[in-house]
């Protein structure tokens, strides 16, 4: 009878220990996907910012030829 108890408790913690890394698991790829969402957003600005400059620089070499 004793045997059985200490049987289901060592099954019940090891259930338990399963859960919680399962949990710590997610945690740990929610936190991960916020970190790659936020340099997403700083790639999209900084390639904004690169566009913005390439129309910049091809309307003055288009308009460098126009005065050839």
């Amino acid at each position: 009878m004793f045997f059985d108890i200490d049987i289901q408790r060592l099954i019940l913690a090891v259930i338990v220990g399963t859960l919680a890394a399962i949990v710590y698991s997610l945690r740990v790829l929610v936190l991960m996907e916020r970190r790659i969402a936020s340099i997403e957003g700083h790639i999209e600005r900084l390639i904004e910012k690169i566009m913005r400059e390439e129309i910049v620089i091809e309307k003055e070499v288009h308009g460098l030829k126009k005065k050839r």
